[in-house]
């Protein structure tokens, strides 16, 4: 089985929008760029670790990233992602763009010959609109339980949503919660139809749901939340010790969260 095959079997919950035929539209180079910024020797290995949870290949392929593309990732943490998207931009003459304004970051990321230029727009309250119809492929990862629990999630939406070019892949990947969670409650998970209602609101088309990230060992009721799984392992309260009788092999064992994978397509017309 090849590797697009495989990713399109992968995408148990596609639409039919997304069949075996969007992949196969994907050529070599585009393959082939994919797999060589996932195996890049910069990449941490702590982050290449990850790999077997996140699935970072099969996920790009999934989200349709195409070669050459004006690639935005929306607050990108640790740079987990940060650390492919932009060799890969580099690589396919593509241009990389991250909402992250901090010097540590930009100093992480300042090596032009693996990362190529790595653009850094302003994000937050404060902060002026993206640039209008600009970018081909948006990257939102475990973000939005945050931004439903500030308040600030359809804005924030709003504001990709005019940023992102028609025809254009606004790409989500989410700790999904057990069905019907209310959305009040913050433990880190939201309920799969009411990530993708917000995001329709703003505009854009569900394109295809995978279950490429999907982990049934996740519970989802843990003490700190999706915060008590790797890659966090929180086991205590802010602030306190760790109870000594806290079974942290139990969490461990569970792996990442269960997280849905979703592409959204802003409409062309």
């Amino acid at each position: 089985m090849n590797f697009r095959n495989l990713v399109a079997g992968l995408a148990l919950g596609a639409l039919a929008l997304v069949t075996p035929a969007t992949f196969a539209a994907n050529d070599q180079k585009s393959d082939k760029a994919i797999d060589e910024a996932v195996s890049g020797s910069w990449r941490t290995a702590d982050a290449k670790a990850r790999d077997a949870d996140r699935h970072p290949a099969a996920a790009l392929a999934f989200w349709g990233l195409k070669p050459g593309a004006t690639i935005l990732e929306i607050q990108p943490g640790g740079g987990w992602w940060t650390e492919i998207l932009a060799p890969y931009a580099r690589a396919t003459q593509g241009e990389f763009y991250a909402t992250a304004g901090n010097d540590e970051f930009k100093t992480r990321f300042a090596d032009e010959k693996v990362y190529g230029k790595v653009n850094q727009l302003p994000w937050g309250k404060d902060a002026a609109p993206l640039p209008a119809n600009k970018f081909d492929f948006v990257l939102l990862a475990r973000g939005m339980h945050g931004w439903v629990r500030q308040g600030v999630a359809e804005k924030n939406l709003a504001d990709i949503f005019q940023a992102t070019k028609p025809g254009g892949v606004l790409a989500i990947e989410q700790h999904r919660a057990k069905p019907g969670q209310d959305p009040k409650v913050f433990n880190g998970y939201l309920d799969e139809k009411y990530v993708i209602s917000l995001v329709e609101k703003a505009g854009f088309k569900l394109a295809g749901k995978s279950e490429i990230n999907a982990n049934p060992k996740d519970t989802k009721d843990h003490p700190f939340g999706v915060w008590t799984l790797p890659p966090t392992r929180q086991s205590s309260d802010d602030g306190k010790p760790v109870d000594p009788s806290f079974d942290r092999a139990k969490y461990d064992a569970i792996g990442e969260s269960d997280r849905m994978t979703l592409r959204f397509e802003k409409p062309k017309k």
